[in-house]
């Protein structure tokens, strides 16, 4: 006999129009099938190699408001006013080297663990590791751009193991790491990864280096004219090297971005397609991609893809990131068959954020994103960044947790590795998850966001649940609350308990711009056990 709970899909759907959308969606956390796996370190997050070694990074907005306007066809073509790099360059400022052994960041860190911690980002790509306990030099070795000491990177191995998160990286390619005929040399990778052992340390992924589709961009600074096939010719002298001097280092690659349907900027790039099929052919131990649905308004400029508040809780701006999926996972299947996703950067838009990144507005993309992308088996997703600019889980300068780390939080406490299938199709009101509640022999998490603007839904468990849910008085509010009450730090810098709170059986009511997870310890899903 067929069940209420077994008409999920056909009350999903009748729920998309008129007056049935008020119906109550009816859920069975105990038979929801089990459709995924993700990592145990699924939720990650990246500490920039700017981060690390001090450098230049993104100027918040305030600043960069009183820059000198540019002229409209700045970045347009060939008659461009400035090149690429220098457009960039004006947006950024002085960053000094974050202290990663920071009491509260230790302690705010080590509560998502366990987890990945990426150093990366377009600067490694150009840092000179000083293999020696000499002072730095006042400037960087020719052919590189920044300067990585012993100390900074030890301070990135003692800060994974204070906070239980394993190492991803890449390494420097720019044109002090190659020979007089242009090839790649490892010598500079040799030494960070000798190094990281020396100290206790294990870098457990890398990419060869940082987004090389951007190659043409003037980004990351390859060599003028570096191609696919180049690319081809240095990670040949890359993976034996990488696998005979750190075998269990996983090779992710190609790292790429800024393609697909969700395009973000105009110009040339050098396309995924080729990267993978030149010859010899690049092979993977994961596929990486990075995933922005959009530059930030700190890049505004003609041909690059930006959004707005207004368009925050659409579907449109949510499905993004099934767009970018789709797009890699399709290059994934042709040229690195069976191999995991690994999204090994991501944020609310690219250069920073944008201003109402680090408010309750972005968490319903924040988590909307989790959701989706565990849904489909992806290994990890990386936020970037844990600790720096507006789209930073939290403020660099006052240690405080924005809303997106509570809300990572939350899904750290309770959402488990066996991702499952809701049935519900994703509408606007309703975008329903499912995964086993760790730690609970059978238990489900259910996490429902409600990305209506004016509209309350409501769900149907057949059993009594323990409920979490964030609102905030204002969706661009810093502060957000948790089943009403405000979620803080206490007064001596530890975190709060984040009680849930028990509701019966029947319906429950999600209220317009609200996320809720939903936690069924005696659910006795199968697939839980």
């Amino acid at each position: 006999m067929m069940t209420r709970y077994a008409l999920i899909p056909l009350l999903a759907l009748l729920g998309q129009t008129g007056h049935a959308s008020a119906a109550s969606v009816p859920v069975a956390p105990a038979e929801l099938p089990r459709i995924a796996t993700v990592d145990e370190r699924y939720q990650s997050y990246n500490v920039e190699m700017a981060e690390v070694i001090g450098g230049q990074f993104w100027l918040p907005y305030e600043r960069i408001a009183a820059l000198p306007k540019l002229p409209a066809d700045t970045m347009t073509g060939a008659t461009n006013q400035m090149s690429r790099a220098d457009f960039y360059a004006r947006l950024k400022g002085p960053l000094p080297p974050i202290d990663l052994s920071d009491a509260r960041l230790c302690k705010l860190a080590a509560a998502l663990g366990p987890a990945y911690v990426r150093v990366s980002g377009n600067v490694a790509d150009g840092v000179n590791f000083q293999d020696s306990d000499a002072p730095a030099p006042a400037t960087p070795p020719e052919g590189f751009e920044g300067i990585l000491t012993r100390p900074r990177w030890k301070g990135v191995v003692d800060f994974a193991h204070a906070v239980n998160a394993q190492i991803v990286t890449s390494f420097a390619i720019t044109k002090g790491t190659r020979d007089a005929s242009g090839r790649w040399t490892p010598d500079q990778a040799r030494k960070l990864i000798d190094y990281t052992k020396a100290v206790g340390g294990t870098i457990a992924a890398a990419e060869f280096f940082n987004e090389p589709t951007l190659g043409p961009q003037g980004i990351g600074g390859l060599p003028p004219g570096y191609d696919a096939a180049d690319f081809a010719r240095d990670f040949a002298v890359f993976r034996p090297f990488a696998k005979s001097t750190a075998p269990g280092m996983l090779i992710l690659g190609p790292s790429a971005t800024g393609e697909g349907p969700v395009k973000l900027l105009s110009g040339d790039l050098i396309h995924s397609e080729d990267l993978l099929s030149a010859t010899p052919r690049p092979e993977f131990d994961g596929f990486s991609y990075h995933a922005y649905a959009a530059s930030s308004l700190r890049c505004k400029a003609p041909g690059k893809l930006t959004t707005t508040a207004d368009a925050a809780l659409t579907e449109e701006w949510l499905s993004r990131t099934e767009l970018t999926y789709e797009f890699y996972a399709g290059l994934r299947d042709r040229f690195q068959p069976g191999k995991p996703i690994w999204v090994t950067e991501t944020s609310e838009s690219s250069c920073g954020g944008d201003p109402w990144a680090k408010t309750f507005l972005d968490s319903f993309r924040y988590l909307d994103q989790l959701g989706r992308l565990a849904r489909h088996g992806v290994h990890t997703v990386m936020h970037n960044t844990l600790a720096v600019s507006d789209y930073a889980l939290i403020d660099r300068d006052t240690m405080e947790p924005r809303p997106n780390y509570w809300a990572a939080l939350l899904w750290r406490r309770l959402m488990g590795s066996t991702v499952l299938d809701t049935g519900v199709p994703l509408r606007e009101g309703l975008h329903l998850y499912a995964q086993c509640l760790p730690g609970q022999s059978g238990g489900v998490t259910l996490l429902a966001i409600n990305n209506s603007r004016t509209q309350p839904e409501s769900i149907d468990l057949p059993t009594a649940a323990e409920r979490y849910t964030l609102t905030a008085h204002k969706l661009e509010d810093e502060q957000v609350q948790l089943n009403g009450h405000p979620v803080e730090l206490q007064a001596n810098g530890e975190l709060p308990e984040l009680q849930g709170q028990h509701v019966p059986a029947g319906p429950m009511d999600l209220a317009p711009v609200s996320i809720t997870f939903l936690t069924v310890i005696g659910a006795g899903n199968a697939s839980c056990r």
